[in-house]
């Protein structure tokens, strides 16, 4: 039986493997990477901005690590690469997944600070100090 993905019959090697699109996949790893690393330190400019900006950094050098070691593995067929290209796109994404739970958390904390706020505006009559103050 003719084997459809080689059909020479030629033994594979690891590289024939790897989908066409990965020297494409690296080169967008490398620039959401870049993005994200400069991103990360226009955050840090502020000081409550570094909060984001410091994971947001190392964000962006996992991830451009994982780029270069699945070039090296695209280059070389070398499994120790592609094993270093996984294990630095796991930290990205577990990064990631780190922020997304922390902003989570914060907005909730957020909208529960508004109703709050809001409720104690609303039991005070705070509308009518408010309106006072804006008449003419």
């Amino acid at each position: 039986m003719q084997d459809l993905n080689n059909p020479t019959n030629q033994s594979q090697t690891p590289m024939d493997n790897i989908p066409w699109g990965i020297s494409k996949l690296t080169k967008d790893m490398n620039f959401v990477g870049m993005f994200t690393i400069v991103y990360g330190v226009f955050n840090c400019i502020f000081i409550i901005g570094a909060i984001i900006g410091i994971p947001l950094i190392f964000m962006g050098l996992r991830l451009r690590e994982s780029a270069t070691n699945f070039e090296i593995y695209k280059n070389s067929g070398d499994n120790i690469a592609f094993q270093n290209s996984i294990e630095k796109l796991y930290k990205y994404f577990n990064i990631q997944k780190i922020l997304i739970i922390v902003s989570l958390i914060f907005f909730v904390l957020y909208i529960i600070g508004i109703a709050l706020f809001l409720s104690w505006a609303l039991s005070n009559n705070f509308n009518d100090e408010i309106f006072s103050l804006l008449k003419f």
